[in-house]
């Protein structure tokens, strides 16, 4: 077998396991539950929750992303290796451990302050808007650095011998240069958030029709053996993050950066 045809090999196979699993959902899949629970209003709000706060919190996360990227992509400073460190944070570590550091924060004096006299993060929706910044903001910067580390910085060196203030040469060079990566970026961060579950049940928890995600609906569903039910939210979850998915692919006419 030549080395081509087992590297495609390799990817079908991978293909394989993931459609497999979903493929399996089928099994347990009735056509009246899945308009009903749908309908549900419990299930339409978990669904405008999940959305609102995932296009919120990437907001956030993105506008954060750039200026940092920029920072580490560009710049030589000190404490700059240990801050690209940290931002892998997130990937060593679960979300349930992350949604825990928080927990802890909130219960020293500092975090209390913020508590009593500032924004209620736990057992909120702003809790769930926390929590998925923080298991995003991290990747959103490395994949939008991972962006700009493509553009060669003798652009901006040239605009800026035209006279462009290092503001200017990055807003009207490297921006635009790199906004397909952004998009792309952007979107990689949206479906991490929607799909984010273990900090924000461990900091916003899950009250119903208040700060039941999706996913924080789908572990409530199967902690009381309700696996069809559990199919039901499990297949919305997907065809939403899949159909976003694509269409990013669609928009940027590339794949994604991983």
């Amino acid at each position: 077998m030549t080395f081509r045809k087992l590297s495609i090999t390799v990817s079908f196979a991978v293909f394989a396991l993931y459609g497999g699993l979903i493929l399996s959902l089928f099994y347990f899949y009735d056509g009246v539950l899945f308009f009903d629970t749908l309908r549900s209003s419990r299930t339409l709000f978990s669904i405008r929750l999940s959305l609102f706060t995932a296009t919120v919190s990437t907001a956030i996360a993105v506008l954060v992303a750039i200026p940092s990227a920029y920072a580490l992509s560009r710049f030589r400073f000190f404490g700059r290796q240990i801050i690209d460190t940290i931002l892998e944070l997130p990937m060593i570590i679960s979300p349930v451990a992350l949604g825990a550091v928080v927990l802890v924060f909130f219960n020293t004096p500092a975090g209390v302050l913020v508590q009593e006299h500032g924004i209620r993060f736990v057992f909120t929706v702003y809790g769930i808007f926390l929590a998925q910044f923080i298991t995003t903001v991290g990747i959103a910067i490395r994949l939008i650095k991972a962006a700009m580390d493509e553009i060669p910085v003798r652009y901006e060196e040239v605009a800026r011998t035209l006279g462009a203030s290092p503001a200017r040469a990055f807003m009207t060079v490297t921006l635009p240069l790199c906004k397909r990566g952004i998009i792309a970026s952007s979107i990689l961060t949206w479906a991490k958030a929607l799909g984010e579950f273990g900090a924000t049940i461990t900091i916003a928890g899950s009250v119903a029709m208040k700060t039941e995600t999706i996913p924080v609906a789908i572990f409530m569903r199967l902690a009381s053996a309700d696996v069809e039910g559990t199919v039901v939210l499990v297949l919305i979850l997907i065809g939403i993050g899949l159909g976003i998915l694509y269409g990013a692919r669609l928009l940027t006419g590339k794949a994604l950066p991983v």
